[in-house]
């Protein structure tokens, strides 16, 4: 018998459409970028076209346990971590916890940081407080 998935299918599935609604309006091309293009001259041309590339904004959604992660795409097509939801059985009132780059953790108990009056319970809250936070 499998494991049983603490964040069922269907609000998993009202997940990646709220964070790709949210991609559509406030991610941008990298090949616009000019601080994408910096990285491209610094690391060379061919390793940048060797990597599949995001709009730079993109938050990625993972999901384990009752947790769902959202990681953002940055300049250099880097995944960085931004914040941790925690699944309570309602799609509009997630835990939250910031990711702590000083730290290398997820912090629950942090609110004094850019954006945290746009953390509502909301996925979308959440990405809005992740982008004034760690603003690209």
């Amino acid at each position: 018998m499998g494991r049983q998935k603490l964040i069922p299918d269907d609000i998993r599935e009202k997940v990646k459409a709220i964070v790709d609604q949210f991609n559509e309006e406030h991610s941008f091309s990298p090949q616009n970028s000019s601080m994408s293009q910096l990285f491209n001259i610094f690391r060379g041309a061919s390793a940048a076209q060797r990597k599949p590339t995001y709009p730079i904004g993109t938050y990625i959604p993972r999901f384990r346990g009752k947790f769902l992660y959202l990681d953002r795409i940055g300049y250099g097509q880097d995944q960085i971590q931004i914040c941790r939801l925690t699944w309570d059985g309602d799609i509009d009132n997630w835990g939250f916890a910031i990711y702590k780059h000083s730290r290398n953790k997820y912090d629950a108990n942090e609110w004094f940081f850019p954006g945290f009056q746009k953390v509502n319970g909301t996925v979308e809250g959440a990405m809005r407080a992740g982008n004034e936070a760690y603003p690209l």
